[in-house]
C-alpha cells in the first residue's frame, strides 16, 4: 500500500437484532465513549470545555461528603439490560460493586445516582431517552445538567427522584448557583465554582 493512499475504515456491521452489551465490550476499535441504546451503538462527539469543567466540579463536589459505603465514577458503563449500556458522566454507586482495576461496567442496581451533562449532540438522549432508561432500570436519582442560557456558562441542575409506583422520575427542582440535595445522601455543591476551574 502506498503511504499516500487513504486508509478505508470498515464500520462494524450490526447483527440483525442489534448489538448486545457483550458486543459493546468486545468489538474492536470502538471509540472510548460509545454507548448502547436499544441495540444500537451511539458515539459521543468530542467534549466541549463546559462539559469537561462541569463534570470535574460535580465529581469533586459529590466526593467531598461521600459516605464510605459509596464511590464516584465518571464515564463508566452501566448495564441496564442486554441491549442497553449507558455511560453517565458521573455516577454514585455502592462501593461493594467495585471488583478491581480492570472492571469495565456496573449493574443498574449498583447505581444510586446517574448524572448527565447535556451537550448539543446529546440533548434529546439526556432529556428523554436516558432518564426513561435509568428510571425503568430502578436508578433512584438522576441529575440533568445544562448551561444556564445564552452567554451563561454556569450550570443549572435539574434534580429527579424515582417514583416507586410509576417507575418514572419526578422533577424535584432546578438548582442554580448552589446545589443542595438530601438524596442519595446530603450533597452541597457551589455551582459558581465552575468559574474557578
Amino acid at each position: 500500500m502506498n503511504a499516500d493512499e487513504p486508509v478505508e475504515y470498515q464500520w462494524p456491521r450490526p447483527p440483525q437484532d442489534g448489538y448486545t452489551v457483550d458486543d459493546l465490550f468486545t468489538l474492536p476499535e470502538l471509540p472510548s465513549r460509545t454507548e448502547l441504546i436499544d441495540g444500537s451503538l451511539v458515539f459521543a462527539s468530542p467534549q466541549r470545555m463546559f462539559h469537561s469543567v462541569v463534570v470535574d466540579l460535580l465529581v469533586n463536589g459529590v466526593r467531598r461528603d461521600l459516605p464510605a459505603e459509596f464511590k464516584v465514577t465518571r464515564n463508566m458503563t452501566v448495564v441496564l439490560d442486554s441491549r442497553n449500556g449507558l455511560a453517565p458522566d458521573v455516577s454514585v454507586l455502592h462501593a461493594s460493586a467495585i471488583t478491581g482495576p480492570d472492571q469495565m461496567s456496573f449493574r443498574a442496581e449498583d447505581v444510586l445516582l446517574a448524572v448527565e451533562v447535556v451537550s448539543p449532540d446529546s440533548e434529546s438522549r439526556d432529556r428523554t431517552t436516558k432518564p426513561q432508561k435509568y428510571a425503568a432500570a430502578g436508578i433512584q436519582n438522576y441529575w440533568r445538567v445544562e448551561r444556564g442560557g445564552t452567554g451563561d456558562s454556569r450550570p443549572v441542575v435539574h434534580v429527579y427522584e424515582l417514583d416507586p409506583l410509576t417507575k418514572a422520575y419526578v422533577h424535584m427542582g432546578m438548582q442554580r448557583e448552589q446545589l443542595k440535595v438530601g438524596k442519595p445522601y446530603a450533597i452541597e455543591i457551589d455551582l459558581t465554582g465552575v468559574d474557578e476551574l
